[in-house]
């Protein structure tokens, strides 16, 4: 166990109190209404949902505006927006604000990918310095006073970091707070995140909370996190895929409680069921539903003795009786395995060189040949 013996002190994001200072990821086709839900059904938290591109919610496309939904249940709704132009930021968060679909905004200037980063997005944005700090000006502005806070990575590559000042412009534009995933664009998610980098961001930023990501895969990692950087609070992401109940485990950390919930497989079987269950009513559509559990069935059942077969049978699986009578084959009573069932899960892949625009490192300015790549970077991606 960490050091830390006492209760976390309670994090704010603006006017929102959170009693546990953790947050869920945005991560694209997760962390759907569904997903948190669940994951609040463990533990308390602030729950991010998907990212929105600014102008896909401007249009009124139909998949925006149903990912900008949240059930009754869910009392802070929290969006997450992605845009690359101060004008249509500035008019995503004034309707979601005018609208009253949103009490929380997170911006994305974390995103990785290649085709986002290529037109100068995500992770390649913040290099544009003056630009960046337009984009979250407006954004603040048309928020009044519902919080918007940012969230992004250590910079482009090691040779290229942007975060101290990104964070500093950010923290002077008005944002709420800021979150780091403590790993360089070019790193994707490979390696070990920078966490002495959360620390030094820490150090910089004196006004708003400073947030910790990259790396979280059990409570001990939070606790270690906060003990060794200083952060005010954590972001959680790939650590909780196929284990909702990592909030259960994060909430009684920071409360500083040591029980920790070790599930057997009929435990986490009900929760396989329930997140199924949950994504029939998000979408309306039993066989899309069942299609969209399909991607959970690996992380969920990481480590324990479940057999290929089935695991296979499961990952096809179409209907919500289909699961229920495949679910009745598992051995109930197996207890939780331990480390096999723990650490890493979810993409890692390897570092690469970031795709940036022509000439897009020469200057810190945004060119008029750029504006029109980075115009062209609004596409439905996420990550971060």
């Amino acid at each position: 166990m960490s050091a830390i013996a006492a209760p976390a002190k309670p994090l704010s994001i603006g006017p929102i109190p959170l009693s546990v200072p953790v947050v869920l990821a945005p991560m694209a086709g997760i962390t759907n209404t569904a997903f948190r839900r669940l994951c609040r059904e463990y533990g308390a938290g602030l729950y991010v949902s998907e990212m929105i591109t600014s102008r896909a919610l401007v249009e009124r496309t139909p998949e925006s505006m149903r990912l900008i939904r949240h059930h009754e249940s869910e009392s802070t709704r929290s969006i997450q927006l992605y845009s690359v132009d101060p004008k249509t930021a500035g008019e995503a968060a004034a309707m979601l604000v005018g609208e009253g679909w949103a009490d929380h905004i997170d911006m994305n200037f974390g995103c990785p990918v290649p085709k986002v980063t290529r037109k100068g997005g995500g992770a390649a944005l913040p290099w544009k310095l003056e630009h960046f700090r337009r984009i979250v000006e407006a954004t603040v502005r048309a928020a009044g006073d519902i919080p918007v806070t940012v969230k992004m990575r250590k910079g482009i590559d090691g040779d290229h970091l942007t975060y101290l000042e990104a964070a500093k412009a950010a923290e002077g534009a008005g944002a709420a707070a800021v979150a780091l995933h403590a790993r360089t664009a070019a790193e994707f998610y490979s390696g070990s995140a920078d966490w002495d980098a959360i620390g030094r961001l820490k150090e910089a930023i004196s006004s708003i909370p400073v947030l910790g990501n990259g790396d979280i895969w059990s409570a001990e990692d939070a606790l270690r996190m906060v003990e060794q950087t200083g952060c005010d609070g954590i972001v959680v992401g790939r650590g909780c895929l196929g284990r909702p109940w990592l909030f259960g485990d994060l909430s009684a950390a920071f409360r500083g409680e040591r029980l920790r919930i070790m599930p057997t497989l009929g435990e986490v079987g009900d929760a396989f069921r329930r997140h199924a269950e949950l994504l029939v009513e998000f979408f309306d559509d039993e066989g899309r539903a069942c299609r969209d559990i399909r991607k959970h069935v690996a992380w969920y059942f990481k480590g324990y003795p479940v057999g290929g077969e089935l695991r296979a049978r499961l990952a096809s699986v179409e209907s919500l009786q289909q699961l229920d009578d495949l679910l009745g084959e598992l051995n109930r009573d197996e207890p939780y395995p331990g480390s096999p069932a723990e650490g890493q899960r979810g993409r890692a892949g390897t570092p690469k060189k970031p795709a940036l625009p022509e000439n897009w490192l020469a200057s810190r300015e945004l060119s008029t040949a750029q504006s029109a790549d980075v115009a062209a970077a609004e596409l439905h991606n996420s990550g971060g």
